[in-house]
């Protein structure tokens, strides 16, 4: 028998291992409990090599979690093939929460791979029972790009639904992009909505967009308009924190026009354009226009102001003497003013109610004093029109100069004559330009509007053909349209040696491959979704999905390349035809017009009948020249607009009944001109309803 103190010494000796074996139990009794600190419904701020990391580190028990928060990090990285790989890496079996989780993330990367109509049918199975408040505002954040900006009823309620789980910055941005939704929304849509009897926060921004239409162009109706709904609807997200757009009507205030300087080259090569300008601009201060017609039937009854009666015959009286009226009178006699054609309203840009009139009479005791920028550097110009007391520059018209001023940080209202290659957003500085670029995008909307998704450009071989044809694939992949088709043309002589030879045009073409307009990558609420990395989609070249042509020509070649069309393509396959203001010159004769016949072609207001006599008054003064008529209808509109500036700027909607077409804003004050369409039908020319 062992000595007791040799016992209890080996006894001694044992405690610490079997301390060390209960410690290491416990540890290993910790290992299932880790997987609570990896929070898979709350925010993940780590990048995705941190989580990759942690999947390589980790047990079984939390390896799935760490997988989905890297698969979360890879798609925000726009990393989509590699987020693919990890979703193929996931275990069969998952927790309900996980499941839910998974599905979030698919639905994601649908939305990054383009898959807009598959990402909502995912969303659409998913139940927000469950959903921690992270993944309820990514779950509505995934609904409002699925939606991809298209307003709709579903659109609103994801965004009303959204707003309660966001605060600072990204709830300022949802209540904006609710009320861009709604104002978005067109006419149709907005009578055929049907809301439940409790959705009374949806019911307070309905009212509120009718405040809006209602009051739009009365700044100051409309600021007490919304008190007065805020008054009604002090519960709701809006009347607590009013969209920017509308916030910035508490602050409106009418921009001086007492002292105007039109900043104009007086020599040179620009000086006939510039004269013409002038000419609209002095013509639409002094009063002398001739009267434009009433563009709804009970204003028409509405006795006539002093001014407008008293200049209206003697405006009237030179036009009626015109030696070539028979020029330019089918335009005016086949477009009646009761059916002046308005361009259809794209999905982008709500129709405000009652534009204000054309050629406003604004302040007719301004004093405008003219300076010639082609005589020194603008910079002086500027400098001396502040010292003499300017309020406001209408101008310069070189884009050039524009670039110098939006560069300049001058403290005056500007309204260019043109506009930059890099618009540049400043509080005091709009831009108005009769660009090809501007018509190409209208062009866009109005044959998506009228339902064209594969459309053919016919652009000439040349830098003008470059430009109009980039404008008009930027603008049509905004939209929402697919890759543009494109096919050159030469001089008149080429297309003559074609027809002589009975070649035609085969309506086919190459793709028309762009940088979009914008980014297409989103970020809502905390969501950011990447632009897909995959280049432009293929378009097919062979021309038998065509539907539509855009033909960049003048009447020349116009003449030319329409029959050399239908050479080449039957009747019955209905490929819609539509035509720049190129080809819509003087001299036209029934001939030309019945060989037209189907051809839809856009132009500004005045030269399509909106109010005959000033046309004719116009081509008189010019010879019946159609460019220095547009340009004369410039200087009108720039008049009004200098009138209304602080409105363009500040109140959102206003909109402005034109001569060279319905004018409004964007965020950044370039001025939209939506043109009117026409149709050459049976030797007339009709508008297009």
């Amino acid at each position: 028998m062992l000595p007791s103190k040799v016992v209890r010494h080996k006894a001694g000796r044992l405690v610490p291992v079997l301390l060390a074996g209960l410690i290491l139990a416990a540890c290993s009794g910790q290992g299932p409990q880790q997987t609570s600190n990896v929070n898979i419904q709350g925010p993940a701020t780590g990048r995705s090599d941190y989580y990759l990391q942690q999947v390589q580190q980790s047990s079984d028990d939390s390896k799935t979690d760490w997988q989905l928060l890297a698969i979360r990090a890879l798609l925000k990285e726009g990393k989509y093939p590699q987020a693919g790989d990890q979703i193929k890496q996931l275990p069969q079996q998952l927790s309900d929460t996980q499941q839910q989780e998974l599905q979030l993330l698919r639905a994601q990367m649908l939305i990054g791979q383009q898959d807009f109509n598959g990402a909502q049918q995912l969303l659409g199975q998913l139940k927000t029972a469950g959903m921690s408040q992270d993944q309820l505002a990514r779950f509505y954040g995934l609904q409002i790009a699925a939606a991809q900006n298209r307003p709709s009823l579903a659109l609103l309620r994801a965004y009303i639904a959204q707003e309660p789980l966001l605060q600072g910055a990204d709830h300022q941005s949802n209540i904006d992009a609710t009320w861009q939704a709604l104002t978005q929304m067109t006419k149709d849509q907005l009578s055929n909505l049907v809301i439940n009897a409790d959705e009374n926060t949806l019911q307070g921004w309905l009212d509120l967009l009718n405040t809006w239409h209602t009051n739009s162009q009365d700044p100051e109706m409309l600021k007490a308009a919304i008190k007065d709904w805020q008054t009604r609807y002090p519960v709701n997200p809006a009347a607590k924190t009013l969209p920017t757009a509308l916030s910035q009507v508490q602050n409106f205030s009418k921009a001086s026009t007492s002292t105007i300087a039109l900043l104009l080259p007086l020599n040179g090569q620009a000086q006939i354009f510039a004269n013409a300008i002038q000419k609209g601009f002095n013509d639409a201060k002094n009063g002398v226009l001739t009267a434009t017609p009433a563009p709804q039937p009970q204003t028409a009854a509405t006795p006539a102001t002093g001014d407008a009666s008293a200049q209206q015959p003697s405006a009237a009286t030179p036009a009626a003497t015109a030696d070539n009226n028979a020029v330019v009178s089918p335009a005016a006699a086949a477009v009646t003013p009761d059916q002046n054609a308005q361009p259809q309203t794209a999905a982008a840009a709500p129709a405000p109610a009652t534009p204000a009139p054309a050629a406003s009479a604004g302040d007719s005791n301004a004093q405008v004093k003219v300076y010639d920028t082609s005589s020194q550097p603008i910079q002086q110009v500027m400098q001396q029109a502040q010292q003499d007391g300017a309020t406001i520059v209408v101008g310069p018209l070189l884009k050039s100069d524009v670039e110098t001023v939006a560069n300049s940080n001058s403290p005056l209202n500007v309204l260019a004559l043109n506009e930059p290659e890099q618009i540049q957003n400043h509080p005091n500085i709009c831009y108005f330009a009769l660009s090809p670029e501007d018509e190409a995008r209208d062009a866009a909307h109005h044959m998506w509007d009228q339902g064209k998704r594969q459309p053919l450009l016919l652009l000439p071989r040349n830098s003008y053909g470059d430009r109009v044809g980039k404008a008009f694939a930027q603008e049509w992949q905004t939209l929402g349209g697919s890759t543009v088709l494109q096919q050159r043309f030469g001089s008149v002589g080429e297309l003559k040696q074609g027809i002589n030879s009975g070649a035609g045009i085969n309506l086919s073409g190459t793709p028309l491959i762009v940088e979009p307009a914008q980014s297409q990558g989103v970020s809502i609420a905390g969501l950011t979704i990447p632009a897909p990395q995959t280049s432009a989609p293929a378009a097919d070249a062979s021309g038998g999905s065509i539907d539509s042509v855009y033909i960049v020509a003048s009447q020349d070649e116009l003449q030319l390349i329409k029959p050399m069309i239908a050479m080449r393509t039957s009747s019955r396959n209905n490929i819609a035809l539509y035509a720049s203001s190129r080809s819509f010159q003087a001299g036209a004769g029934p001939d030309f017009r019945l060989e037209m016949d189907g051809l839809q072609f856009s132009d500004i207001p005045l030269l399509s009948g909106t109010n005959p006599a000033l046309m004719q008054q116009a081509a008189k003064s010019f010879n019946n020249d159609y460019s220095l008529v547009r340009l004369y209808a410039m200087g009108i509109d720039a008049w009004t607009l200098a009138n209304h500036f602080n409105q363009m700027r500040q109140v959102p909607g206003f909109a402005i009944d034109g001569n060279t077409g319905k004018l409004s804003a964007t965020p950044d004050c370039v001025i939209n001109r939506k043109l009117a369409w026409n149709q050459y039908r049976q030797g007339q020319i009709v508008p297009v309803q």
